[in-house]
């Protein structure tokens, strides 16, 4: 199953947006759905407030759980993170014009479109990581 069909068929179960991207990248994180699902339960609808759509902040999440920044020293894992998080909010809001909820839906856009993309471009972007890839030690 790919990722959209996956992440199509937890919205379809009645699950938000975050919800949804966040446990169909779950092969990538290491979460499991009900985990990912309590973490992201309050994050649908633009945090429930009509702000960043749910499923840019479930890729978000994503990728920063495939490229943790877990040590303040680590200056190349927080620039990893920005970097990779900083190109994927740019490439959603140049898909479709921003990365607001509110606006989002304003717009004409349906979340299962959103989702969808969200999911996709949070695989590719953690797939193409080279940390991720285990090319960063010579591991490939």
């Amino acid at each position: 199953m790919s990722i959209r069909e996956d992440a199509t068929r937890i919205h379809e179960q009645g699950f938000n947006c975050a919800q949804s991207v966040l446990a169909a990248c779950g092969k990538y994180t290491g979460l499991d759905e009900e985990t990912a699902f309590a973490l992201t339960g309050g994050f649908g609808g633009g945090v429930c407030c009509g702000e960043i759509c749910g499923a840019v902040s479930g890729g978000v999440m994503a990728i920063g759980l495939a490229n943790p920044h877990t040590d303040c020293e680590d200056k190349a894992a927080k620039a990893t993170v920005r970097r990779l998080t900083m190109s994927y909010t740019k490439q959603f809001s140049e898909q479709f014009g921003c990365i607001r909820c509110f606006d989002l839906k304003r717009s004409g856009h349906p979340c299962p479109e959103l989702i969808n993309y969200a999911a996709e471009l949070a695989e590719k972007m953690i797939l193409e990581n080279p940390k991720y890839r285990g090319e960063e030690n010579g591991n490939l």
